[in-house]
């Protein structure tokens, strides 16, 4: 019984243990991030912008460096700070949102940190 549990486990989607967390990083609740970025133009230093609306779409524009082009979607709000993107390609992601220091990070599921740069 033991096994069966622990298989699943490891079946199940990606949730906050699975996001490399640091012991500097804090965890806003939904609520707060949501008041932190919905309706923003959310800025990355790569000069990327996501645009998470409160209607549930989702843009991301790449910087005019790498193209200019705009990926679009939709966006849910899971549990502990994590935004999951499906975007109109099919592609899906979840990505959690921590605080470290004053600054608001992305991170990924793969254990990638994207600082923000700016939110207005």
């Amino acid at each position: 019984m033991k096994f069966a549990a622990l298989l699943v486990a490891f079946a199940t989607p990606a949730t906050a243990q699975d996001f490399a967390l640091r012991d500097s990083d804090t965890v806003p609740t939904s609520a707060a991030l949501s008041d932190m970025i919905l309706d923003r133009d959310v800025e990355y230093f790569d000069g990327g912008v996501s645009r998470y609306a409160t209607d549930g779409s989702y843009a991301w524009t790449y910087a005019a460096e790498n193209g200019g082009g705009v990926w679009e979607g939709t966006h849910e709000f899971a549990e502990n700070a994590t935004l999951c993107v499906v975007f109109v390609t099919g592609i899906e992601r979840c990505d959690m949102f921590v605080t470290s220091g004053d600054r608001l990070v992305m991170l990924t599921s793969d254990g990638m940190r994207f600082p923000v740069r700016e939110i207005r």
